[in-house]
């Protein structure tokens, strides 16, 4: 597999670096481990890198941001606030470039239910599933089990639930909802988790993720906990099934608008070897950037180290009005 060319065009030396980290969302401290990897990183190539943490306080960003003077934005953020549109539509209304997708791209690609609608239009292989209403959880199944239900507005697994048959978790899940009314259930894809990883408009390779809890999904403490879970690359799989994932991962990324990187999660139906089938789950607009993301492992093994990501995402940053 091609790895995506980098830039060759000469950096200014002093170019100013604000790396937004933190924030407010139930990703945040995902979002510090990805921030400080960015900042070291950038520091080493001779960047001159601050860094801000915003809070709730809008003026306070601006303010902020305003002060340190910025070239480029390196937004490291996650989740709610950061991932959604939200900080995009302020970084354009200042008129700061910035790393990533743009407002429509990332309000699209973090709303599951919207994506979703995307992908579908696109022609694009996804579960069956409906957004519902939480109390409806509580009733009755939805969805013949097992499914799996997720916030419609949450990043990094949180919230995530899967409904097996016979459970009776259904109302505990309703009584500790705290993701808003609504939710999105489909149906659930026994197999494989694969995620794969797109610069511009390459795909970089597939990683088979297997959580270290038995019986576990990918969910937030596999994902950023250490141990938590195993990546293979490139992942062992049937051959068009892999060329089928490069292909859907980049169309998504075009389908929704992404710039920069982005990352398509799916499921892989093997338990037919000779006839496997690929779902897509969703597109994370800003993947990770800790020791432990996808992203960076991919990139790294097709000859990008951590620094040169980090740079390469700089360079192709805009503003997306």
């Amino acid at each position: 597999m091609t790895a995506p060319t980098l830039p060759q065009t000469p950096r200014a030396p002093a170019k100013r670096i604000t790396v937004l980290m933190g924030g407010i969302s139930s990703e945040r401290e995902v979002s510090l481990s990805s921030g400080k990897g960015a900042r070291e990183a950038l520091a080493s190539l001779g960047y001159t890198v601050s860094t801000l943490d915003p809070g709730a306080d809008l003026a306070e960003l601006v303010t902020a941001l305003a002060a340190q003077k910025p070239d480029v934005v390196f937004n490291a953020l996650h989740g709610r606030f950061g991932e959604d549109g939200c900080i995009q539509g302020v970084l354009d209304w200042m008129g700061i470039p910035y790393t990533h997708s743009g407002v429509r791209a990332s309000a699209t690609a973090m709303n599951k239910a919207a994506a979703r609608n995307v992908f579908l239009a696109a022609g694009l292989p996804v579960a069956e599933g409906r957004v519902i209403d939480i109390a409806e959880l509580a009733e009755k199944d939805p969805l013949p089990a097992p499914y799996v239900i997720k916030p419609v507005c949450e990043g990094s697994s949180v919230g995530v639930s899967i409904i097996r048959p016979g459970s009776n978790s259904r109302p505990a899940i309703v009584r500790d909802w705290t993701f808003g009314t609504q939710a999105l259930v489909e149906r659930f894809i026994p197999g494989r988790e694969i995620t794969v990883g797109v610069m511009g408009t390459r795909a970089l390779t597939i990683t088979d993720i297997t959580p270290s809890a038995d019986g576990h999904f990918y969910d937030y403490t596999a994902k950023y906990a250490a141990g938590g879970s195993r990546h293979v690359l490139p992942a062992q799989i049937h051959p068009k099934a892999a060329q089928q994932a490069l292909e859907v991962a980049v169309a998504a990324h075009q389908a929704l608008g992404c710039a920069g990187a982005s990352r398509a999660d799916f499921r892989l139906d093997d338990t037919n070897p000779d006839s496997p089938q690929l779902v897509l789950l969703e597109v994370n607009t800003q993947p990770g950037m800790t020791a432990t993301s996808l992203l960076p492992e991919q990139a790294a093994y097709c000859g990008i180290p951590y620094p040169e990501l980090c740079n390469w995402l700089v360079e192709q940053a805009a503003c997306r009005t």
